[in-house]
């Protein structure tokens, strides 16, 4: 059963590395460097400037995980949390791990006058998760996400 969401801590680093392993694989088919990917976290983890997770917790244990990472808009004068590395274990998807997820995300967001939104990016045939996204109220914002990966190969 599904109990609530809470900030990650050190403990949770091996299931936030392997889910987010997993979300590359199946959303990208991308092996990620597992050794540089525990470096992203476990940095995220000690420095809460760099990004915030959030995992989902059952009787078992974590199933679900979210990353926070922050945005200033000028246009805005506040920031954007961009929602990354979302990922739900098998076993609990259809579950409302997500929303849950998401649910606790937004409430905090809406609590800090600093921040003006909430961003995240999706691949363009995960119709499953845009779905999702528009159900809890997102819309697309109409712009297309271009980059200069100096890692990529990593």
């Amino acid at each position: 059963m599904l109990h609530a969401v809470r900030p990650a801590r050190a403990t949770d680093l091996e299931f936030l590395v392997d889910g987010n392993a997993r979300m590359a694989f199946e959303t990208e088919h991308r092996e990620l460097d597992r050794a540089l990917l525990e470096e992203g976290v476990a940095a995220v983890l000690a420095d809460p400037h760099k990004g915030r997770y959030y995992v989902a917790d059952d009787d078992e244990g974590p199933v679900g995980q979210l990353l926070v990472t922050l945005e200033w808009s000028d246009w805005r004068c506040g920031w954007f949390w961009w929602i990354q590395s979302v990922y739900v274990v098998p076993e609990a998807r259809g579950q409302g791990v997500f929303s849950l997820l998401y649910r606790h995300v937004l409430a905090a967001a809406r609590r800090d006058p600093e921040v003006c939104g909430l961003r995240l990016y999706v691949e363009y045939d995960n119709e499953r998760a845009q779905a999702i996204y528009r159900h809890l109220g997102m819309v697309d914002a109409g712009y297309r996400v271009l980059e200069e990966d100096f890692r990529r190969g990593a």
